[in-house]
Parts: C-alpha cells; structure tokens; sequence
C-alpha cells in the first residue's frame, strides 16, 4: 500500500527527474507516430528498414539532447535534425523534409493547445503543472498521439495524400521550401513563447494567434500549390497539342498513301515488266523513307511514350528535327513510368534534352541527317539503357574533352549541355554515360541500374 502511495505521489507532484525519465519511451512513440503521419500526408515511400533506422537514429539524437542539452534549446537541436534525417535516411526531396516537420508540427502544436487547455479546465490546474506533473503530461500526450494515429488511419483510408511536389518547377519548390522553413523558425518561436508566457496571456489570444499564423502559412502555401498545378495544367496541355500536331500528320500521311496507292503499284509494275531490278530497288527505298516516317509517327504516341514529361521533350525534339529534314527513329521497349522509380524525373528530362539537343545539331550538318533513339530494359543486368546515334561530320571530335566546361563546337554556345550532365551522372551513383563513335555514327548510351 505505501508502495502504490509512493507511486501516485511521484505521478500527481511536480517531478522534473520523472518527466525527463518517463520522455525517453514518449519521445521513441513522438518520432513513430510523427513518421506515419507525414509519410502518409506527404507520400513518402520508404522500406520498413529505412524507416527503423529513422526511428533508431532521432531517438537517439532526442535522448541525448534531452539529457545534456538545456532544455530551452531541446526543440532546436530537434528541429534541425528532423529534416537532415528525412532527407538522408528515408531518401525525399529537400522541400518534403522540411514540410514533413511542418505538417507534424502544425497538427501538434493545435492538438498540444487544446488537449492542454482541456486538462486546465478539467483539473482546474495550471500550464506549469501540466509541464512537471507526470500524470498530466502522460494525459495530454497521449491524447495527442491517440489523435495523430486517428488521423493517419483516416488519410490513409480516404487517400487524402498530396503527390504534386515531384512535378513542381525548380522555382516553385525554392519558394515554398523558403516559406516552410520561415514558417517553421515562427511556430517554433510560437511554442516557446505560449511555454513560457501562457500564465499570463490570455487563453483566446494565444489560440487565435497559434491559429492565425498556421491559416496564414496554409493560405500561402496552398496559393504556392495551385501556381504549381497551373504550371503543370499547362504542360499537360502543350503535351496535348502535340499529341493533336501528330495525329493530324499521321492522318494527312495515311491519307496521302491511300490516296497514292495506286499510283504506287502501277509504279512498281512498271519496273518489274521492264525488269528494271536497280530502278526498283531505289524506288523502294525512297518509299521506305516515308513509310518509316509514317511508323515513327505512330511511335510518337502517348500510348507509348506513356509518360507525359519524356513525350513532350521527344514530341518537341522531334518536330525541330523533321522541320531540318532531320530523320528521327524511335524504338521503345519499355513502360518510360519505370525510369521514375530509378531516378528523377526532371534529371532524366534533362539528360534526355540535352543529349537530343547536340544529336539534332550534329546531324543537321550531314548529307544522310538521322538520329536513331532507343530505350529498352535488361533484366538479366537489372538496368535501362537509352541510346541515341546520330549521323556526324567532325570525324575527329574528341569524346573525352566535350564533357569539360565551356567545351564547345558550335558557334554562341556556353558548352555547359554535357558538363551539366556529367555534375548530375556524379550526383547519382546508378547512373552511367558511354560515349562512343563509328565511322557513321556518334553514339551516348545512358544506363540506369536499379
């Protein structure tokens, strides 16, 4: 019996050796029920060892802080290590490290005002006792935790995820990255100054306060969301047109054919009763010319360049080239979704356009202009392989030197395509470039292993 008293008293008076004490398994359930929610809201995808080792990791880092560190300074250790973490172990973009801390600490700090505010009319108690008062700091955190969990099960049942921030312009990330992180510094401050000073402000102030800074940083960032959704509305529409461009130039070629048809057949008779074997023969090939033009026509489809961004930069290359009586032959052996499960989206893009950029100029020069494109998967090598070939004058360029800064052939040009390409192949270790050539072709092989 003095046992169980000695225990309710340690739980019901202010105990601050407690408090630190019974922190270390509430700080372990913080980090995982804050990891489910913002990977959840935000659609994070990480394995579930990536994740212990995030658990494992900021666990750590909490527990040490909060022994050695003063106690006024816990929070900011925390929040500088949160999205270091993020980004490092569970392997996001820099702009969805930092909003996962914001989305945690924005439900937190409203859920930590009311359940703190319930508990001071319930127990008729003040926000000192809340803080040192092991009963009560158990009470108010877990019904946050509770509340968390509930809102995670519930995003995840309703799918309520946000998924536009990989398709974001680099600018549009910069500014919201730069208004996360002010907003984070505010609420931060916010917490501190609620900590320290709510015995003395009123209850209504503090709340409308707390709410007003987190509607403002909603609005402007949800103002920053939809730029981006128009930014990407009207890609998807430039997409759409050049869709449209090439099924009215598939339909006038098809149309032309059917129309020549017969022309075509009287023509190829014509040689065989003469036997003219060297005449058919060259006829032939200047007919295989518009049919293979035909073919690539049908391959420059979004039924098979399935990915909208890699058909854009193809469908835009692709009508630049045909306007320089360039010839551009694709193949695609591939479902082009899987490249973004290897490897950003907008570095691939960019690789891409730069690498057809120097193909189109190179062959622009020649007498016989073709550029071969090719993307295919080897599963035995677990990798994709993107080849383009194309048809070249300068015999002698030198492969090694063109992917050094400022290198350059063409007259005003910075030189900076290969060598920004390089900077990204360095910053990706499953990544790979092969340049080589052949009396009639310069060819780049791009490798993505997975």
């Amino acid at each position: 019996m003095e046992i169980m008293q000695t225990i309710w008293s340690s739980i019901t008076t202010p105990n601050e050796g407690l408090i630190k004490l019974i922190s270390i398994p509430f700080g372990i359930l913080d980090i995982f029920i804050g990891m489910l929610f913002f990977t959840t809201v935000l659609n994070i995808e990480a394995s579930k060892k990536r994740k212990l080792i995030y658990i494992c990791t900021f666990s750590a880092i909490s527990i040490t802080t909060t022994f050695c560190v003063p106690t006024s300074y816990t929070v900011f250790f925390n929040m500088l290590a949160w999205p270091i973490l993020v980004y490092f172990i569970l392997q996001t973009s820099i702009l969805k490290s930092i909003l996962s801390e914001i989305v945690v600490y924005a439900i937190t700090a409203v859920l930590e005002f009311l359940s703190a505010n319930v508990c001071l009319l319930f127990f008729n108690i003040t926000t000192e006792q809340i803080m040192l008062v092991p009963l009560y700091r158990i009470c108010v955190i877990c019904s946050i935790y509770l509340i968390m969990f509930l809102l995670t099960l519930a995003i995840k049942y309703f799918k309520i995820n946000i998924q536009i921030f990989d398709n974001m312009h680099k600018k549009t990330k910069i500014l919201l990255i730069a208004n996360s992180i002010l907003m984070v510094v505010i609420i931060a401050m916010q917490f501190i100054l609620v900590r320290y000073y709510s015995d003395t402000m009123p209850l209504y102030i503090t709340f409308i306060n707390i709410l007003g800074l987190i509607a403002y940083f909603s609005v402007s960032i949800y103002s920053i969301i939809n730029s981006s959704k128009l930014e990407i509305a009207s890609r998807d529409l430039e997409g759409a047109n050049l869709t449209i461009h090439s099924l009215r130039v598939l339909h006038d070629t098809v149309r032309t054919f059917k129309h020549d048809f017969d022309n075509i057949v009287n023509s190829i008779g014509g040689y065989i009763n003469n036997n003219d074997m060297d005449g058919l023969t060259k006829y032939y090939d200047q007919l295989l010319l518009d049919c293979n033009k035909t073919n690539n026509l049908y391959t420059l489809s979004p039924d098979v360049i399935n990915h909208p961004a890699i058909y854009n930069i193809l469908a835009t290359k692709y009508y630049i080239a045909d306007e320089l009586n360039i010839q551009i032959n694709l193949d695609i052996f591939l479902d082009l979704n899987e490249i973004e499960e290897h490897m950003k989206i907008y570095e691939f893009t960019r690789i891409l356009g730069i690498l057809l950029d120097n193909a189109i100029e190179a062959s622009k020069e020649c007498e016989d202009k073709i550029i071969n494109v090719t993307f295919r998967k080897e599963e035995n090598k677990h990798r994709i392989i993107v080849i383009i070939e194309n048809t070249y004058l300068n015999k002698d360029i030198d492969i090694d030197q063109i992917f050094e800064k400022g290198y350059t052939s063409k007259p005003d040009n910075s030189g900076l395509g290969l060598w920004k390409v390089r900077q990204i192949l360095k910053k990706n270790n499953n990544l790979n470039l092969f340049t080589s050539k052949t009396p009639e072709y310069f060819k780049q092989q791009f490798e993505i292993y997975y």
